[in-house]
């Protein structure tokens, strides 16, 4: 696995070694033994799936708060989204700060977002699924969100009107 770090602290684009042949491919998507050695000491309790039927559609920005925070490991499984990590620890130097990564079923790359950080993402195809691990179960007492056009975030969203659920508006 190759890991690239970003502008946000902790925040990693993981590259995973992907095994071709005439038959197709195989790739291992999570190993605790290697992610240990990459620095990654999530330990995953759940893992989540969501699908979004259209285009246009923007999941977020969501987070839980202490102490049910969650660590976040994201793939693509089918079509194309951008992912988004946003620092929201209050007193960090980054706070506020985000990156956008764009990932796909083709790309196979994945986005670890550790605790203290908003995530969310925007389906850039149709039939889009995917696929996260979180190291702590979901608590809907800890569960927020910001809104996803929070004008002290500034994500620069290439949409002005997306698809959105009533608790992301």
């Amino acid at each position: 696995m190759k890991v690239t770090e970003t502008d946000l602290p902790g925040v990693l684009i993981i590259d995973p070694k992907v095994f071709e042949d005439e038959r197709g491919w195989f790739m291992e998507s999570y190993s605790y033994r290697v992610f240990k050695e990459l620095g990654i000491n999530a330990v995953f309790v759940q893992d989540n799936h969501s699908y979004s039927q259209r285009r246009g559609t923007l999941r977020g920005i969501h987070f839980q708060n202490d102490p049910m925070a969650q660590s976040k490991l994201i793939r693509c499984t089918r079509g194309k989204i951008l992912d988004v990590a946003v620092d929201l620890r209050k007193g960090s130097p980054t706070y506020r700060k985000w990156i956008m990564v764009e990932l796909s079923d083709e790309n196979k790359r994945m986005l670890f977002i550790p605790k203290g950080f908003g995530h969310a993402f925007l389906t850039l195809t149709d039939d889009v699924e995917v696929q996260y691990k979180v190291d702590q179960y979901y608590s809907k007492e800890h569960d927020r969100s910001t809104r996803w056009d929070d004008p002290e975030i500034g994500i620069n969203w290439p949409i002005k009107d997306p698809i959105l659920s009533e608790k992301d508006r």
